[in-house]
């Protein structure tokens, strides 16, 4: 048994997120295994190292799939980019070691999440940033990110429901960058929960607008509830930048 990787990026605009949704194969992982199952013959199933949301993108998702096929590595990659949509692109196959798992054995994180600041958005970036036009204060949100930096229990940050799984992960960096109206923040850390980055940058804006303070967030974070934490942004600003392993 074969164990292959590959790096994928893709537009997540018109998907319903990475994880097949049941008959639903209107996902990443769906078009993939729908791929591979008729290049093999098998019934593959592809790991992925994140389970992105509805509309997130991303530029380096990590994953993984078992297989017998004993076509090469440059066939199938030369298969499976010749028959998936414009807007998903694999590469950088190879050959692991069985023990591989994209998931599990990822070490790192980066997400960034983009908002145009702008007074107007721009239409041609408009599916990957979220228009902000109020005026924020980086210098305030930035004090607010360095509350979140570290291990902790981040239950506030999250819609998981399952009361079985952890809720404790380590964020070891937050980075805001303003550039020509507009605002990066890079998220860097060990895993993200279920809607995670896309809550602590809401709560952030808040901050930005000064309807919230530093000490407001420490206190929603200590708190673990979540609904005291900011609004959950948009989906179409994240993307998932960068994975370690």
């Amino acid at each position: 048994m074969r164990n292959i990787k590959m790096n994928l990026q893709f537009d997540g605009s018109r998907y319903q997120g990475w994880q097949r949704l049941g008959d639903n194969d209107n996902t990443i992982q769906g078009k993939l295994e729908t791929l591979l199952n008729k290049m093999t013959g098998e019934n593959i199933n592809v790991i992925g190292c994140s389970r992105t949301d509805k509309g997130v993108h991303a530029k380096a998702l990590v994953c993984n799939f078992f297989t017998d096929s004993s076509m090469i590595i440059d066939e199938i990659e030369e298969y499976i980019n010749r028959y998936l949509p414009d807007d998903i692109v694999a590469h950088d196959f190879c050959e692991m070691n069985e023990r591989f798992h994209s998931r599990y054995n990822a070490v790192s994180k980066l997400y960034t999440y983009t908002i145009d600041n702008n007074k107007y958005q721009d239409v041609f970036r408009r599916k990957f940033t979220s228009h902000i036009p109020e005026a924020l204060d980086i210098s305030l949100m930035e004090e607010a990110a360095k509350v979140l930096i570290g291990t902790f229990d981040f239950a506030a940050f999250t819609t998981m429901k399952s009361k079985k799984k952890s809720t404790i992960r380590t964020i070891t960096d937050i980075d805001i960058i303003k550039e020509n109206n507009y605002i990066y923040i890079n998220f860097k850390g060990d895993g993200f929960l279920h809607n995670m980055i896309r809550i602590i940058t809401g709560t952030l804006i808040r901050v930005g607008k000064g309807e919230i303070t530093a000490k407001d967030v420490q206190f929603i974070l200590e708190s673990k509830n979540r609904s005291i934490a900011g609004p959950m942004i948009e989906s179409k600003g994240l993307c998932l930048m960068e994975v370690k392993y």
